[in-house]
Formats: C-alpha cells, sequence, structure tokens
C-alpha cells in the first residue's frame, strides 16, 4: 500500500489518516518531539519529525488545525517534502470546481464537504466536516473552516483566518465581497452580516468584535 505522512498526533491529523485510509493510502504519522510519540496510542506507525528526510519518496500532508503551526511546518519543510492534497470521496464539486482546488497542494478535504463553482483557494487550508462554500468565493492560505460552518457566495476570507463550528459567513455581492480579514477568528456559531477587521475576534449573532 502506498503511504502519505501525516504531520500531527492529535484528533486532526488522526481525521486527515482517516481521509488517507479511505483513499487507498497508509498513513505514518509524524510526531513534534519524543513526548508526542511516547504518547502515542494509536494502530498506525509513528516516526520523529526529524526523521522525515528517510521518507522523501512519499508525500505529506499537515494534520494540524492550528494555522499558525500548520503554516511553520509548510515553511520548514518548503522544497524538501511533497505536500498532497487529501479529498474525501463524499466531497462534492460544482462545474470544474475539483480541479481548481487540486491545483493547490497542502488542502484537506473531510467528509461531506460541498463547493458549489468558481471558488478560488489558497494553498494547506483545511474544510472539516459538513463545511460549505459556496460561489464566487475567494479563500486564502493556511485557513481553518470547521465543521458545518457555511459560506455564501461572494466572501472573500483572507490568509489565516479560522472559521468555527456552525458559523454563518453571509453573503456579499460581485461588487464588493463581504470580507474576513488576515488572522482573524469566527467564533462558533457566530453570523456575520459585515465586513471583519484583520486580526481580530468576532462572536455572537450577528457577529461583534470582541477582541
Amino acid at each position: 500500500m502506498k503511504m502519505c505522512g501525516i504531520f500531527g498526533t492529535s484528533g486532526m491529523a488522526r481525521e486527515t489518516g482517516d481521509i488517507a485510509c479511505e483513499l487507498g493510502l497508509q498513513p505514518i504519522y509524524v510526531a513534534r518531539d519524543q513526548n508526542e510519540l511516547d504518547a502515542w496510542v494509536y494502530p498506525w506507525d509513528v516516526i520523529l519529525e526529524k526523521d522525515v528526510e528517510r521518507y522523501r519518496d512519499i508525500e505529506f500532508a499537515i494534520g494540524i488545525g492550528d494555522n499558525s503551526v500548520r503554516r511553520k511546518v509548510a515553511q520548514r519543510f518548503a522544497g524538501q517534502l511533497r505536500f498532497t492534497n487529501l479529498i474525501h470521496s463524499s466531497a462534492t464539486f460544482g462545474k470544474g470546481q475539483r480541479s481548481i482546488i487540486e491545483a493547490q497542494q497542502g488542502i484537506i478535504v473531510c467528509a461531506g464537504v460541498r463547493f458549489t463553482n468558481n471558488i478560488q483557494i489558497g494553498g494547506f487550508g483545511i474544510f472539516n466536516l459538513n463545511a460549505t462554500i459556496s460561489h464566487d468565493v475567494v479563500i486564502g492560505d493556511f485557513v481553518y473552516i470547521a465543521p458545518g460552518a457555511h459560506i455564501t457566495g461572494n466572501v472573500r476570507i483572507e490568509n489565516g483566518c479560522w472559521i468555527g463550528a456552525g458559523a454563518v459567513i453571509n453573503q456579499g455581492n460581485s461588487h464588493a465581497k463581504l470580507q474576513i480579514g488576515t488572522g482573524t477568528i469566527v467564533g462558533s456559531g457566530a453570523v456575520v452580516n459585515k465586513n471583519c477587521d484583520p486580526n481580530a475576534v468576532y462572536v455572537g449573532i450577528p457577529a461583534k468584535r470582541i477582541k
């Protein structure tokens, strides 16, 4: 069986490994340090990050939900490892959309995710269970979309944003997309109906900035 390296040993990493298994790949997990390796109790093989050079012939994914940590791993191994996309077979796509996503690298798409059409995304994003991303959305690099989040049409989500479980980002328009600024966190269950500043935290219905 072809192997796929998965950076991380937490729940998100194991979910990423489940996608690899569903695609017929054998996951091999990458622990950051000896403490993470010693804490591993699951059946799949795990190696230390310092030993990944031995596995340069396989492709890797970064199963780490924290955007900043995922970015650091990607930067640390840029040009050294090949990063693949892992897309669960139950994810669905509008016409031509899957090829747009697969042109990127490091993308993880979990079960039940729906992309409609004319959606642009950057690299190393995670789209978790049953999230929906509608038409004419632009999503930057190292974004995390949590389970059940709904991104409606004509939205721009900048680099490093984190959209919480069940959050709703309401629709912009073709002349002025609703914007979520770089590095911003939208809390679980929030409903966003106006632009969000960069590096901020928004919660509630309607969403208001609290930080």
